[in-house]
């Protein structure tokens, strides 16, 4: 796959995609997203890859928001296009696990990037915000929804309402990021996440994170439902009678994801 916008490598079972914009602080504009969602789409069916990581070419930005030029210039009635809020949903519900490695600034559309992953890990100087009310608007694009989900309704309301940065270390502390890295260190350590969760079986962690999205938004009883359906499943695959002989032979798993 070519791209102008973004640059994507497969290695050990972990596809990454760098959004290559590094001069406009990787500002994810139409066309990156559309990339994004290609690079997506090729991967779906792809057992080479079991894991995705995005992060930001050089260490200042992961990603930035919408450019704000064309901000200036939307008529109303654009802001009911998908754009940015379908590729992030396609992210969020993608079928393989996603990582965040935020290497610099997250804001706006960028932070909404990260938390449509299922895993964010920071670099000590990254910042995160959703400055969105300084320019008379709000998060559109997952902001309000995803980081009150994740960090609750109090800390969301601080960080929209106010539009502050928030440093990588209070990040950590409120839970919006898993965890906090020298930036020398942040995509190994990405990748050292990305490698353990390869290693299992991708069927299993593909049920996991479906069950988990859809089951929050369900009640316990049917969420409970959902989760022994998926079990169900899972206890007729391939995969679960590998990973039980495996575990009587002391050996490791080959998991294919069947």
């Amino acid at each position: 796959m070519n791209f102008s916008n973004i640059l994507v490598q497969i290695e050990d079972g972990v596809g990454v995609i760098t959004i290559n914009r590094p001069e406009l602080r990787n500002a994810l504009d139409l066309h990156t997203l559309q990339e994004i969602e290609t690079a997506l789409e090729g991967w779906s069916l792809a057992p080479e890859v079991r894991v995705v990581i995005f992060t930001g070419a050089g260490d200042k930005s992961f990603a930035a928001g919408a450019d704000i030029a064309q901000l200036n210039k939307r008529a109303m009635l654009e802001a009911l296009l998908p754009n940015m809020t379908a590729t992030y949903r396609k992210i969020e519900l993608y079928e393989k696990p996603t990582i965040a490695a935020i290497n610099g600034y997250a804001l706006g559309g960028g932070l909404e990037l990260a938390l449509a992953c299922d895993i964010r890990i920071a670099a000590a100087h990254a910042k995160l915000g959703l400055p969105e009310l300084n320019l008379g608007i709000m998060p559109g694009a997952g902001g309000t929804q995803r980081l009150s989900r994740i960090v609750g309704k109090g800390r969301a309301l601080e960080i929209i309402l106010t539009g502050d940065m928030v440093t990588a270390d209070k990040a950590e502390r409120i839970g919006l990021v898993s965890i906090v890295v020298p930036e020398e260190e942040l995509m190994q350590t990405a990748k050292q996440y990305a490698l353990k969760i390869a290693a299992k079986g991708p069927l299993a962690a593909r049920l996991a994170k479906s069950v988990l999205h859809h089951g929050t938004e369900l009640d316990m009883d049917t969420a409970l439902y959902l989760e022994k359906l998926a079990q169900t499943i899972l206890m007729g695959s391939e995969d679960k009678a590998e990973g039980t002989q495996a575990f009587l032979d002391k050996r490791t798993p080959t998991f294919r994801g069947k």
